[in-house]
This record gives structure tokens, C-alpha cells and sequence, in this order.
């Protein structure tokens, strides 16, 4: 039992030589990298940054015969801290437990990578370090679901106005773009009428966030397809599973590393970057004017009976 409670607390480069099996495995180990990042569930811990300190070991495939010291035939340090990086760079996330993961996973994609032990700690949450350890193997991946590493379809953005949503043509609409090549996502803007005003900046991006959502749970009542998603997971889903969404902004907005530019009470520009950051292959505003330098295809459409 003391060895186990031992081997709990060493590094990571401990518990893999204590777990290692009979074959021969080289180690690569990255020690107390530390990064400061926005990250966690809490409120107190949205909008500021702490210190996370990683400590990772990757057990590789032993290399026979010579290395002739050829960069080329061994898994890079770079390659572990670019996984760190670009999964901070994604999406800001919640828990400790998803980035592990997802570090794990991007690190066993190298052909090199066996093992890879992934240790994430949170240096400025206590007196201590409060953190996180996985191990995982080649065969976990294996065990992906078989859609999980394709690519995330390319949907049909559509912004409805205020004037759009209650329109008698809205069913007449869905069925034309849902009869199309691409999943449906709808977006709204901020319903009309008055709203609670703050003076505290995040406290009003959070009451327009809720606004919106407000507005695009009125569009869903327009119509029995239309289901409210607001996580990018349900909307990789639906969009696979033909399901009409209506995006509610709050999650992805507020998860954002890079957020939108936009003012929140512009319903077009932010629906604008969304769809940039879905990858649309196409973005069309109903009943309002088009934004200006967005990074997708766009075109408009008038409230008539066909949106084609």
C-alpha cells in the first residue's frame, strides 16, 4: 500500500517504469511546464488567468539500430508542448480532465507514441497544487468511436430576424433549406423590446447572451424540428444526425479563446463569426443587412415565401 500511495504522488516518469510490460520503451518526459491560462468551471475563475504546470511522459517504440542522430526518427519535445498549445488554443474549457484527454489523444496520433502519462495541476487555486493524472495507451484510441476523428460537416448558417422569426413563411422555409446538401443551424439576435442594462461590462454580456437564447427558444416553438443546442459536441451530433438547430451563444461565446469582435446587440455580426468558426459553406441573413468582412461565404434574402 505505501508503495502504491508513493507511486501516486511521484512524477510520471515513476509510474510508467512501475507499470511498464516486458518489452523494451523509450521515454520522452516534459517537466513542470508551466502555462497561464484562462480554465475552469467556477465563476471566480472566468475572466482571469492561472498558472497550470504540466508534467508529461510519452513512452515510445524503441528504435532499432541506428539513430545516425536523424531528428526525423524520433517523437520531438515540441511535439508534446505544440499538443499542450493547441489544445489551450481550441476552446477555453472547464475541466482539467478534458484537456488531459485531449492532450493524451493528440500526443498518441504521433507514430512514435505507446503510452503517454499526462499530469495537469493548478498552481494558484490553494495553498497546494490541485490537479489531474491519466495514463493512456495506442489501443485507447482504438477505442474512439469510429466518427470520432472525421471531419465535422460544413453547415448552412441562417440569421433570422426579429421580423423573420414570425413570419407565416418560417415552416416553408425550414423545409426549403433542411431539403438542402447541408445541415441547418438558425441564429437569432436580440428579441425586441427592453432588456435589464448593468453597468458591470461581463454581467451585460452574460444578460444579452441569455437574451438571444431567449429569442431562439421563441423560434423553436415555430416549429417542432427546431432544437436549441448550445455546446459544440450536441451541434457535431445534430449536424450528423440531420437535426435543424437553433445555437444558443452562451457556452461557445463565453468557452471562446479567441471571442467574437462583435457587439452582442449585433445579432448579424455575431452570427457571422459563428458561422466562420463552424466552417459554413454558407451564411444567409434573412431580413436584415449583411455584415461587413466576414469570413465565410453570405448572401441575403428578403422575408418572402422562398429564401433560395
Amino acid at each position: 500500500m505505501s508503495s502504491e500511495v508513493r507511486l501516486a504522488f511521484a512524477h510520471p516518469s515513476e509510474r510508467a517504469i512501475a507499470t511498464a510490460g516486458d518489452g523494451p520503451v523509450d521515454r520522452i518526459s516534459l517537466r513542470d511546464h508551466i502555462v497561464e491560462v484562462e480554465i475552469g468551471a467556477f465563476q471566480a475563475e472566468r475572466g482571469t488567468t492561472q498558472r497550470i504546470c504540466f508534467n508529461i511522459v510519452v513512452e515510445v517504440q524503441a528504435i532499432i539500430g541506428q539513430i545516425d542522430d536523424d531528428v526525423d526518427r524520433i517523437l520531438s519535445y515540441d511535439r508534446v508542448t505544440e499538443a499542450i498549445a493547441a489544445e489551450l488554443a481550441a476552446e477555453r474549457l472547464n475541466l482539467l480532465e478534458t484537456l488531459a484527454e485531449r492532450i493524451a489523444e493528440r500526443i498518441l496520433l504521433e507514430p512514435q507514441a505507446l503510452r503517454a502519462f499526462v499530469r495537469i495541476e493548478k498552481l494558484d487555486r490553494g495553498p497546494g497544487a490541485l490537479g489531474v493524472e491519466i495514463v493512456r495507451s495506442r489501443d485507447d484510441l482504438r477505442d474512439l468511436p469510429q466518427d470520432a476523428a472525421t471531419e465535422s460537416p460544413h453547415p448552412r448558417v441562417v440569421y433570422l430576424s426579429n421580423a423573420a422569426i414570425v413570419s407565416e413563411h418560417i415552416g416553408a422555409w425550414i423545409d426549403q433549406l433542411s431539403a438542402q446538401p447541408a445541415p441547418l443551424i438558425l441564429c437569432v439576435g436580440l428579441p425586441d423590446g427592453p432588456r435589464p442594462e448593468v453597468a458591470h461590462r461581463l454581467a451585460q454580456r452574460r444578460i444579452d447572451l441569455l437574451s438571444i437564447e431567449q429569442n431562439g427558444w421563441v423560434l423553436s416553438s415555430k416549429d417542432d424540428r427546431c432544437k436549441v443546442v448550445s455546446t459544440r459536441t450536441e451541434l457535431d451530433w445534430a449536424m450528423k444526425n440531420d437535426q435543424v438547430c437553433v445555437w444558443a451563444p452562451s457556452k461557445i461565446v463565453l468557452d471562446a479563446v479567441d471571442g467574437p469582435e462583435a457587439d452582442l446587440t449585433d445579432g448579424v455580426d455575431l452570427t457571422a463569426w459563428f458561422a466562420a468558426e463552424m466552417g459554413a459553406r454558407e451564411l444567409v441573413i434573412v431580413g436584415a443587412d449583411l455584415p461587413d468582412g466576414a469570413n465565410v461565404t453570405i448572401r441575403a434574402a428578403g422575408i418572402g415565401k422562398s429564401v433560395l
